[in-house]
């Protein structure tokens, strides 16, 4: 028998994946939702809303390929292109 045989702990689904609203990241559905409402309704720019439609379906995609790449591509935007020295 081995040093550490019948020491397993299960770890729920939810503590490893992330909160997803309609296929994407919640913060990205939110704001993109609000964005969609705001240019529709308040501005009455009904072609922002196939535009937004498009930008959604695109995050559905690049979260199923990655869940985490709207984080990876938030500390992408971050990080400076050079280090002074």
């Amino acid at each position: 028998m081995g040093k550490y045989d019948g020491f397993e702990v299960p770890i729920h689904r939810s503590l490893t994946e992330q909160i997803l609203m309609g296929g994407v990241p919640r913060q990205i559905a939110l704001l993109n939702g609000t964005l969609a409402a705001a240019l529709g309704l308040g501005m009455q720019s009904w072609l922002s809303l196939p535009i937004c439609l498009v930008f959604h379906v695109l995050a559905v995609v690049a979260t199923k390929r990655d869940p985490q790449f709207f984080d990876c591509f938030k500390r992408h935007i971050r990080q400076k292109s050079y280090y002074s020295t």
